[in-house]
């Protein structure tokens, strides 16, 4: 097996740890992104990066190219905020497409030079289910919609490189950012669930196992795709 170097945002909690995890127990190296750092635990190098500001953005990411030679990043560092049509603040939306999409844009740059030298690379976004439809998700289902136009468009792009495109798009995960929306027996909670074919929510591990095997040699034939790991609640989608 050939060891490869991922960097992964959002990776100290969730989806993300989930998959640092899961790629270290595979043999490969994880550069975790996240703002708190400290975590002893970690499996492998976690770096402290406020993705918001993009000057900070820029210089680390010179100095993690420069120490490591990257083959892929996952983009899995997201920011809701709820809000109702006629409620929606544009201070809230504008950061809420900012949180989302800009990082996504300057981290693949910054790594995309070392993907195309070496003829190999995976570049996977994090999208939703709620690009299908959600109340009080307008800003975030917009920005995650975005998430799968540039797997779209960067999958065309990046073709003939040896480079890959993909998406997954979550249903409703046990994390801390969905519970923190979604407390235990509220009304969105119960919402949610009768969403889901399968009447539970998806775990950050089965999430992980969906990226880790678009980042593998046997997905190198599969690219501009989404897939949605949601207990069917896609298909429930799509039949309403």
């Amino acid at each position: 097996m050939t060891q490869r170097t991922f960097l992964i945002t959002g990776a100290s909690r969730g989806i993300g740890r989930a998959l640092s995890e899961r790629l270290a127990r595979a043999g490969h190296h994880v550069v975790g992104v996240a703002r708190r750092t400290g975590d002893a635990t970690f499996p492998g190098t976690l770096v402290s990066i406020d993705l918001s500001d993009r000057v900070a953005t820029a210089e680390a990411l010179r100095e993690l190219t420069s120490r490591f030679s990257f083959d892929g990043v996952v983009n899995n560092v997201g920011f809701v905020k709820l809000a109702r049509l006629g409620e929606i603040d544009l201070d809230d939306l504008d950061s809420t497409f900012s949180s989302n999409l800009i990082p996504t844009v300057q981290t693949t740059q910054a790594l995309l030079p070392q993907m195309k030298e070496k003829g190999w690379g995976r570049i996977v976004n994090l999208s939703s289910l709620v690009v299908l439809g959600v109340a009080q998700r307008s800003a975030y289902a917009a920005a995650k919609s975005a998430m799968i136009s540039f797997t779209r468009t960067w999958a065309l792009e990046l073709a003939e490189t040896g480079i890959t495109v993909n998406s997954v798009a979550p249903g409703p995960t046990e994390t801390e950012m969905f519970r923190a929306n979604t407390p235990v027996g509220s009304e969105a909670e119960r919402r949610f669930l009768s969403l889901v074919p399968m009447k539970r929510f998806g775990k950050p591990d089965e999430l992980a196992a969906s990226v880790e095997f678009f980042l593998s040699e046997p997905a190198g034939f599969i690219t501009g795709q989404t897939l949605f790991v949601d207990g069917g609640a896609s298909i429930g989608k799509a039949a309403i």
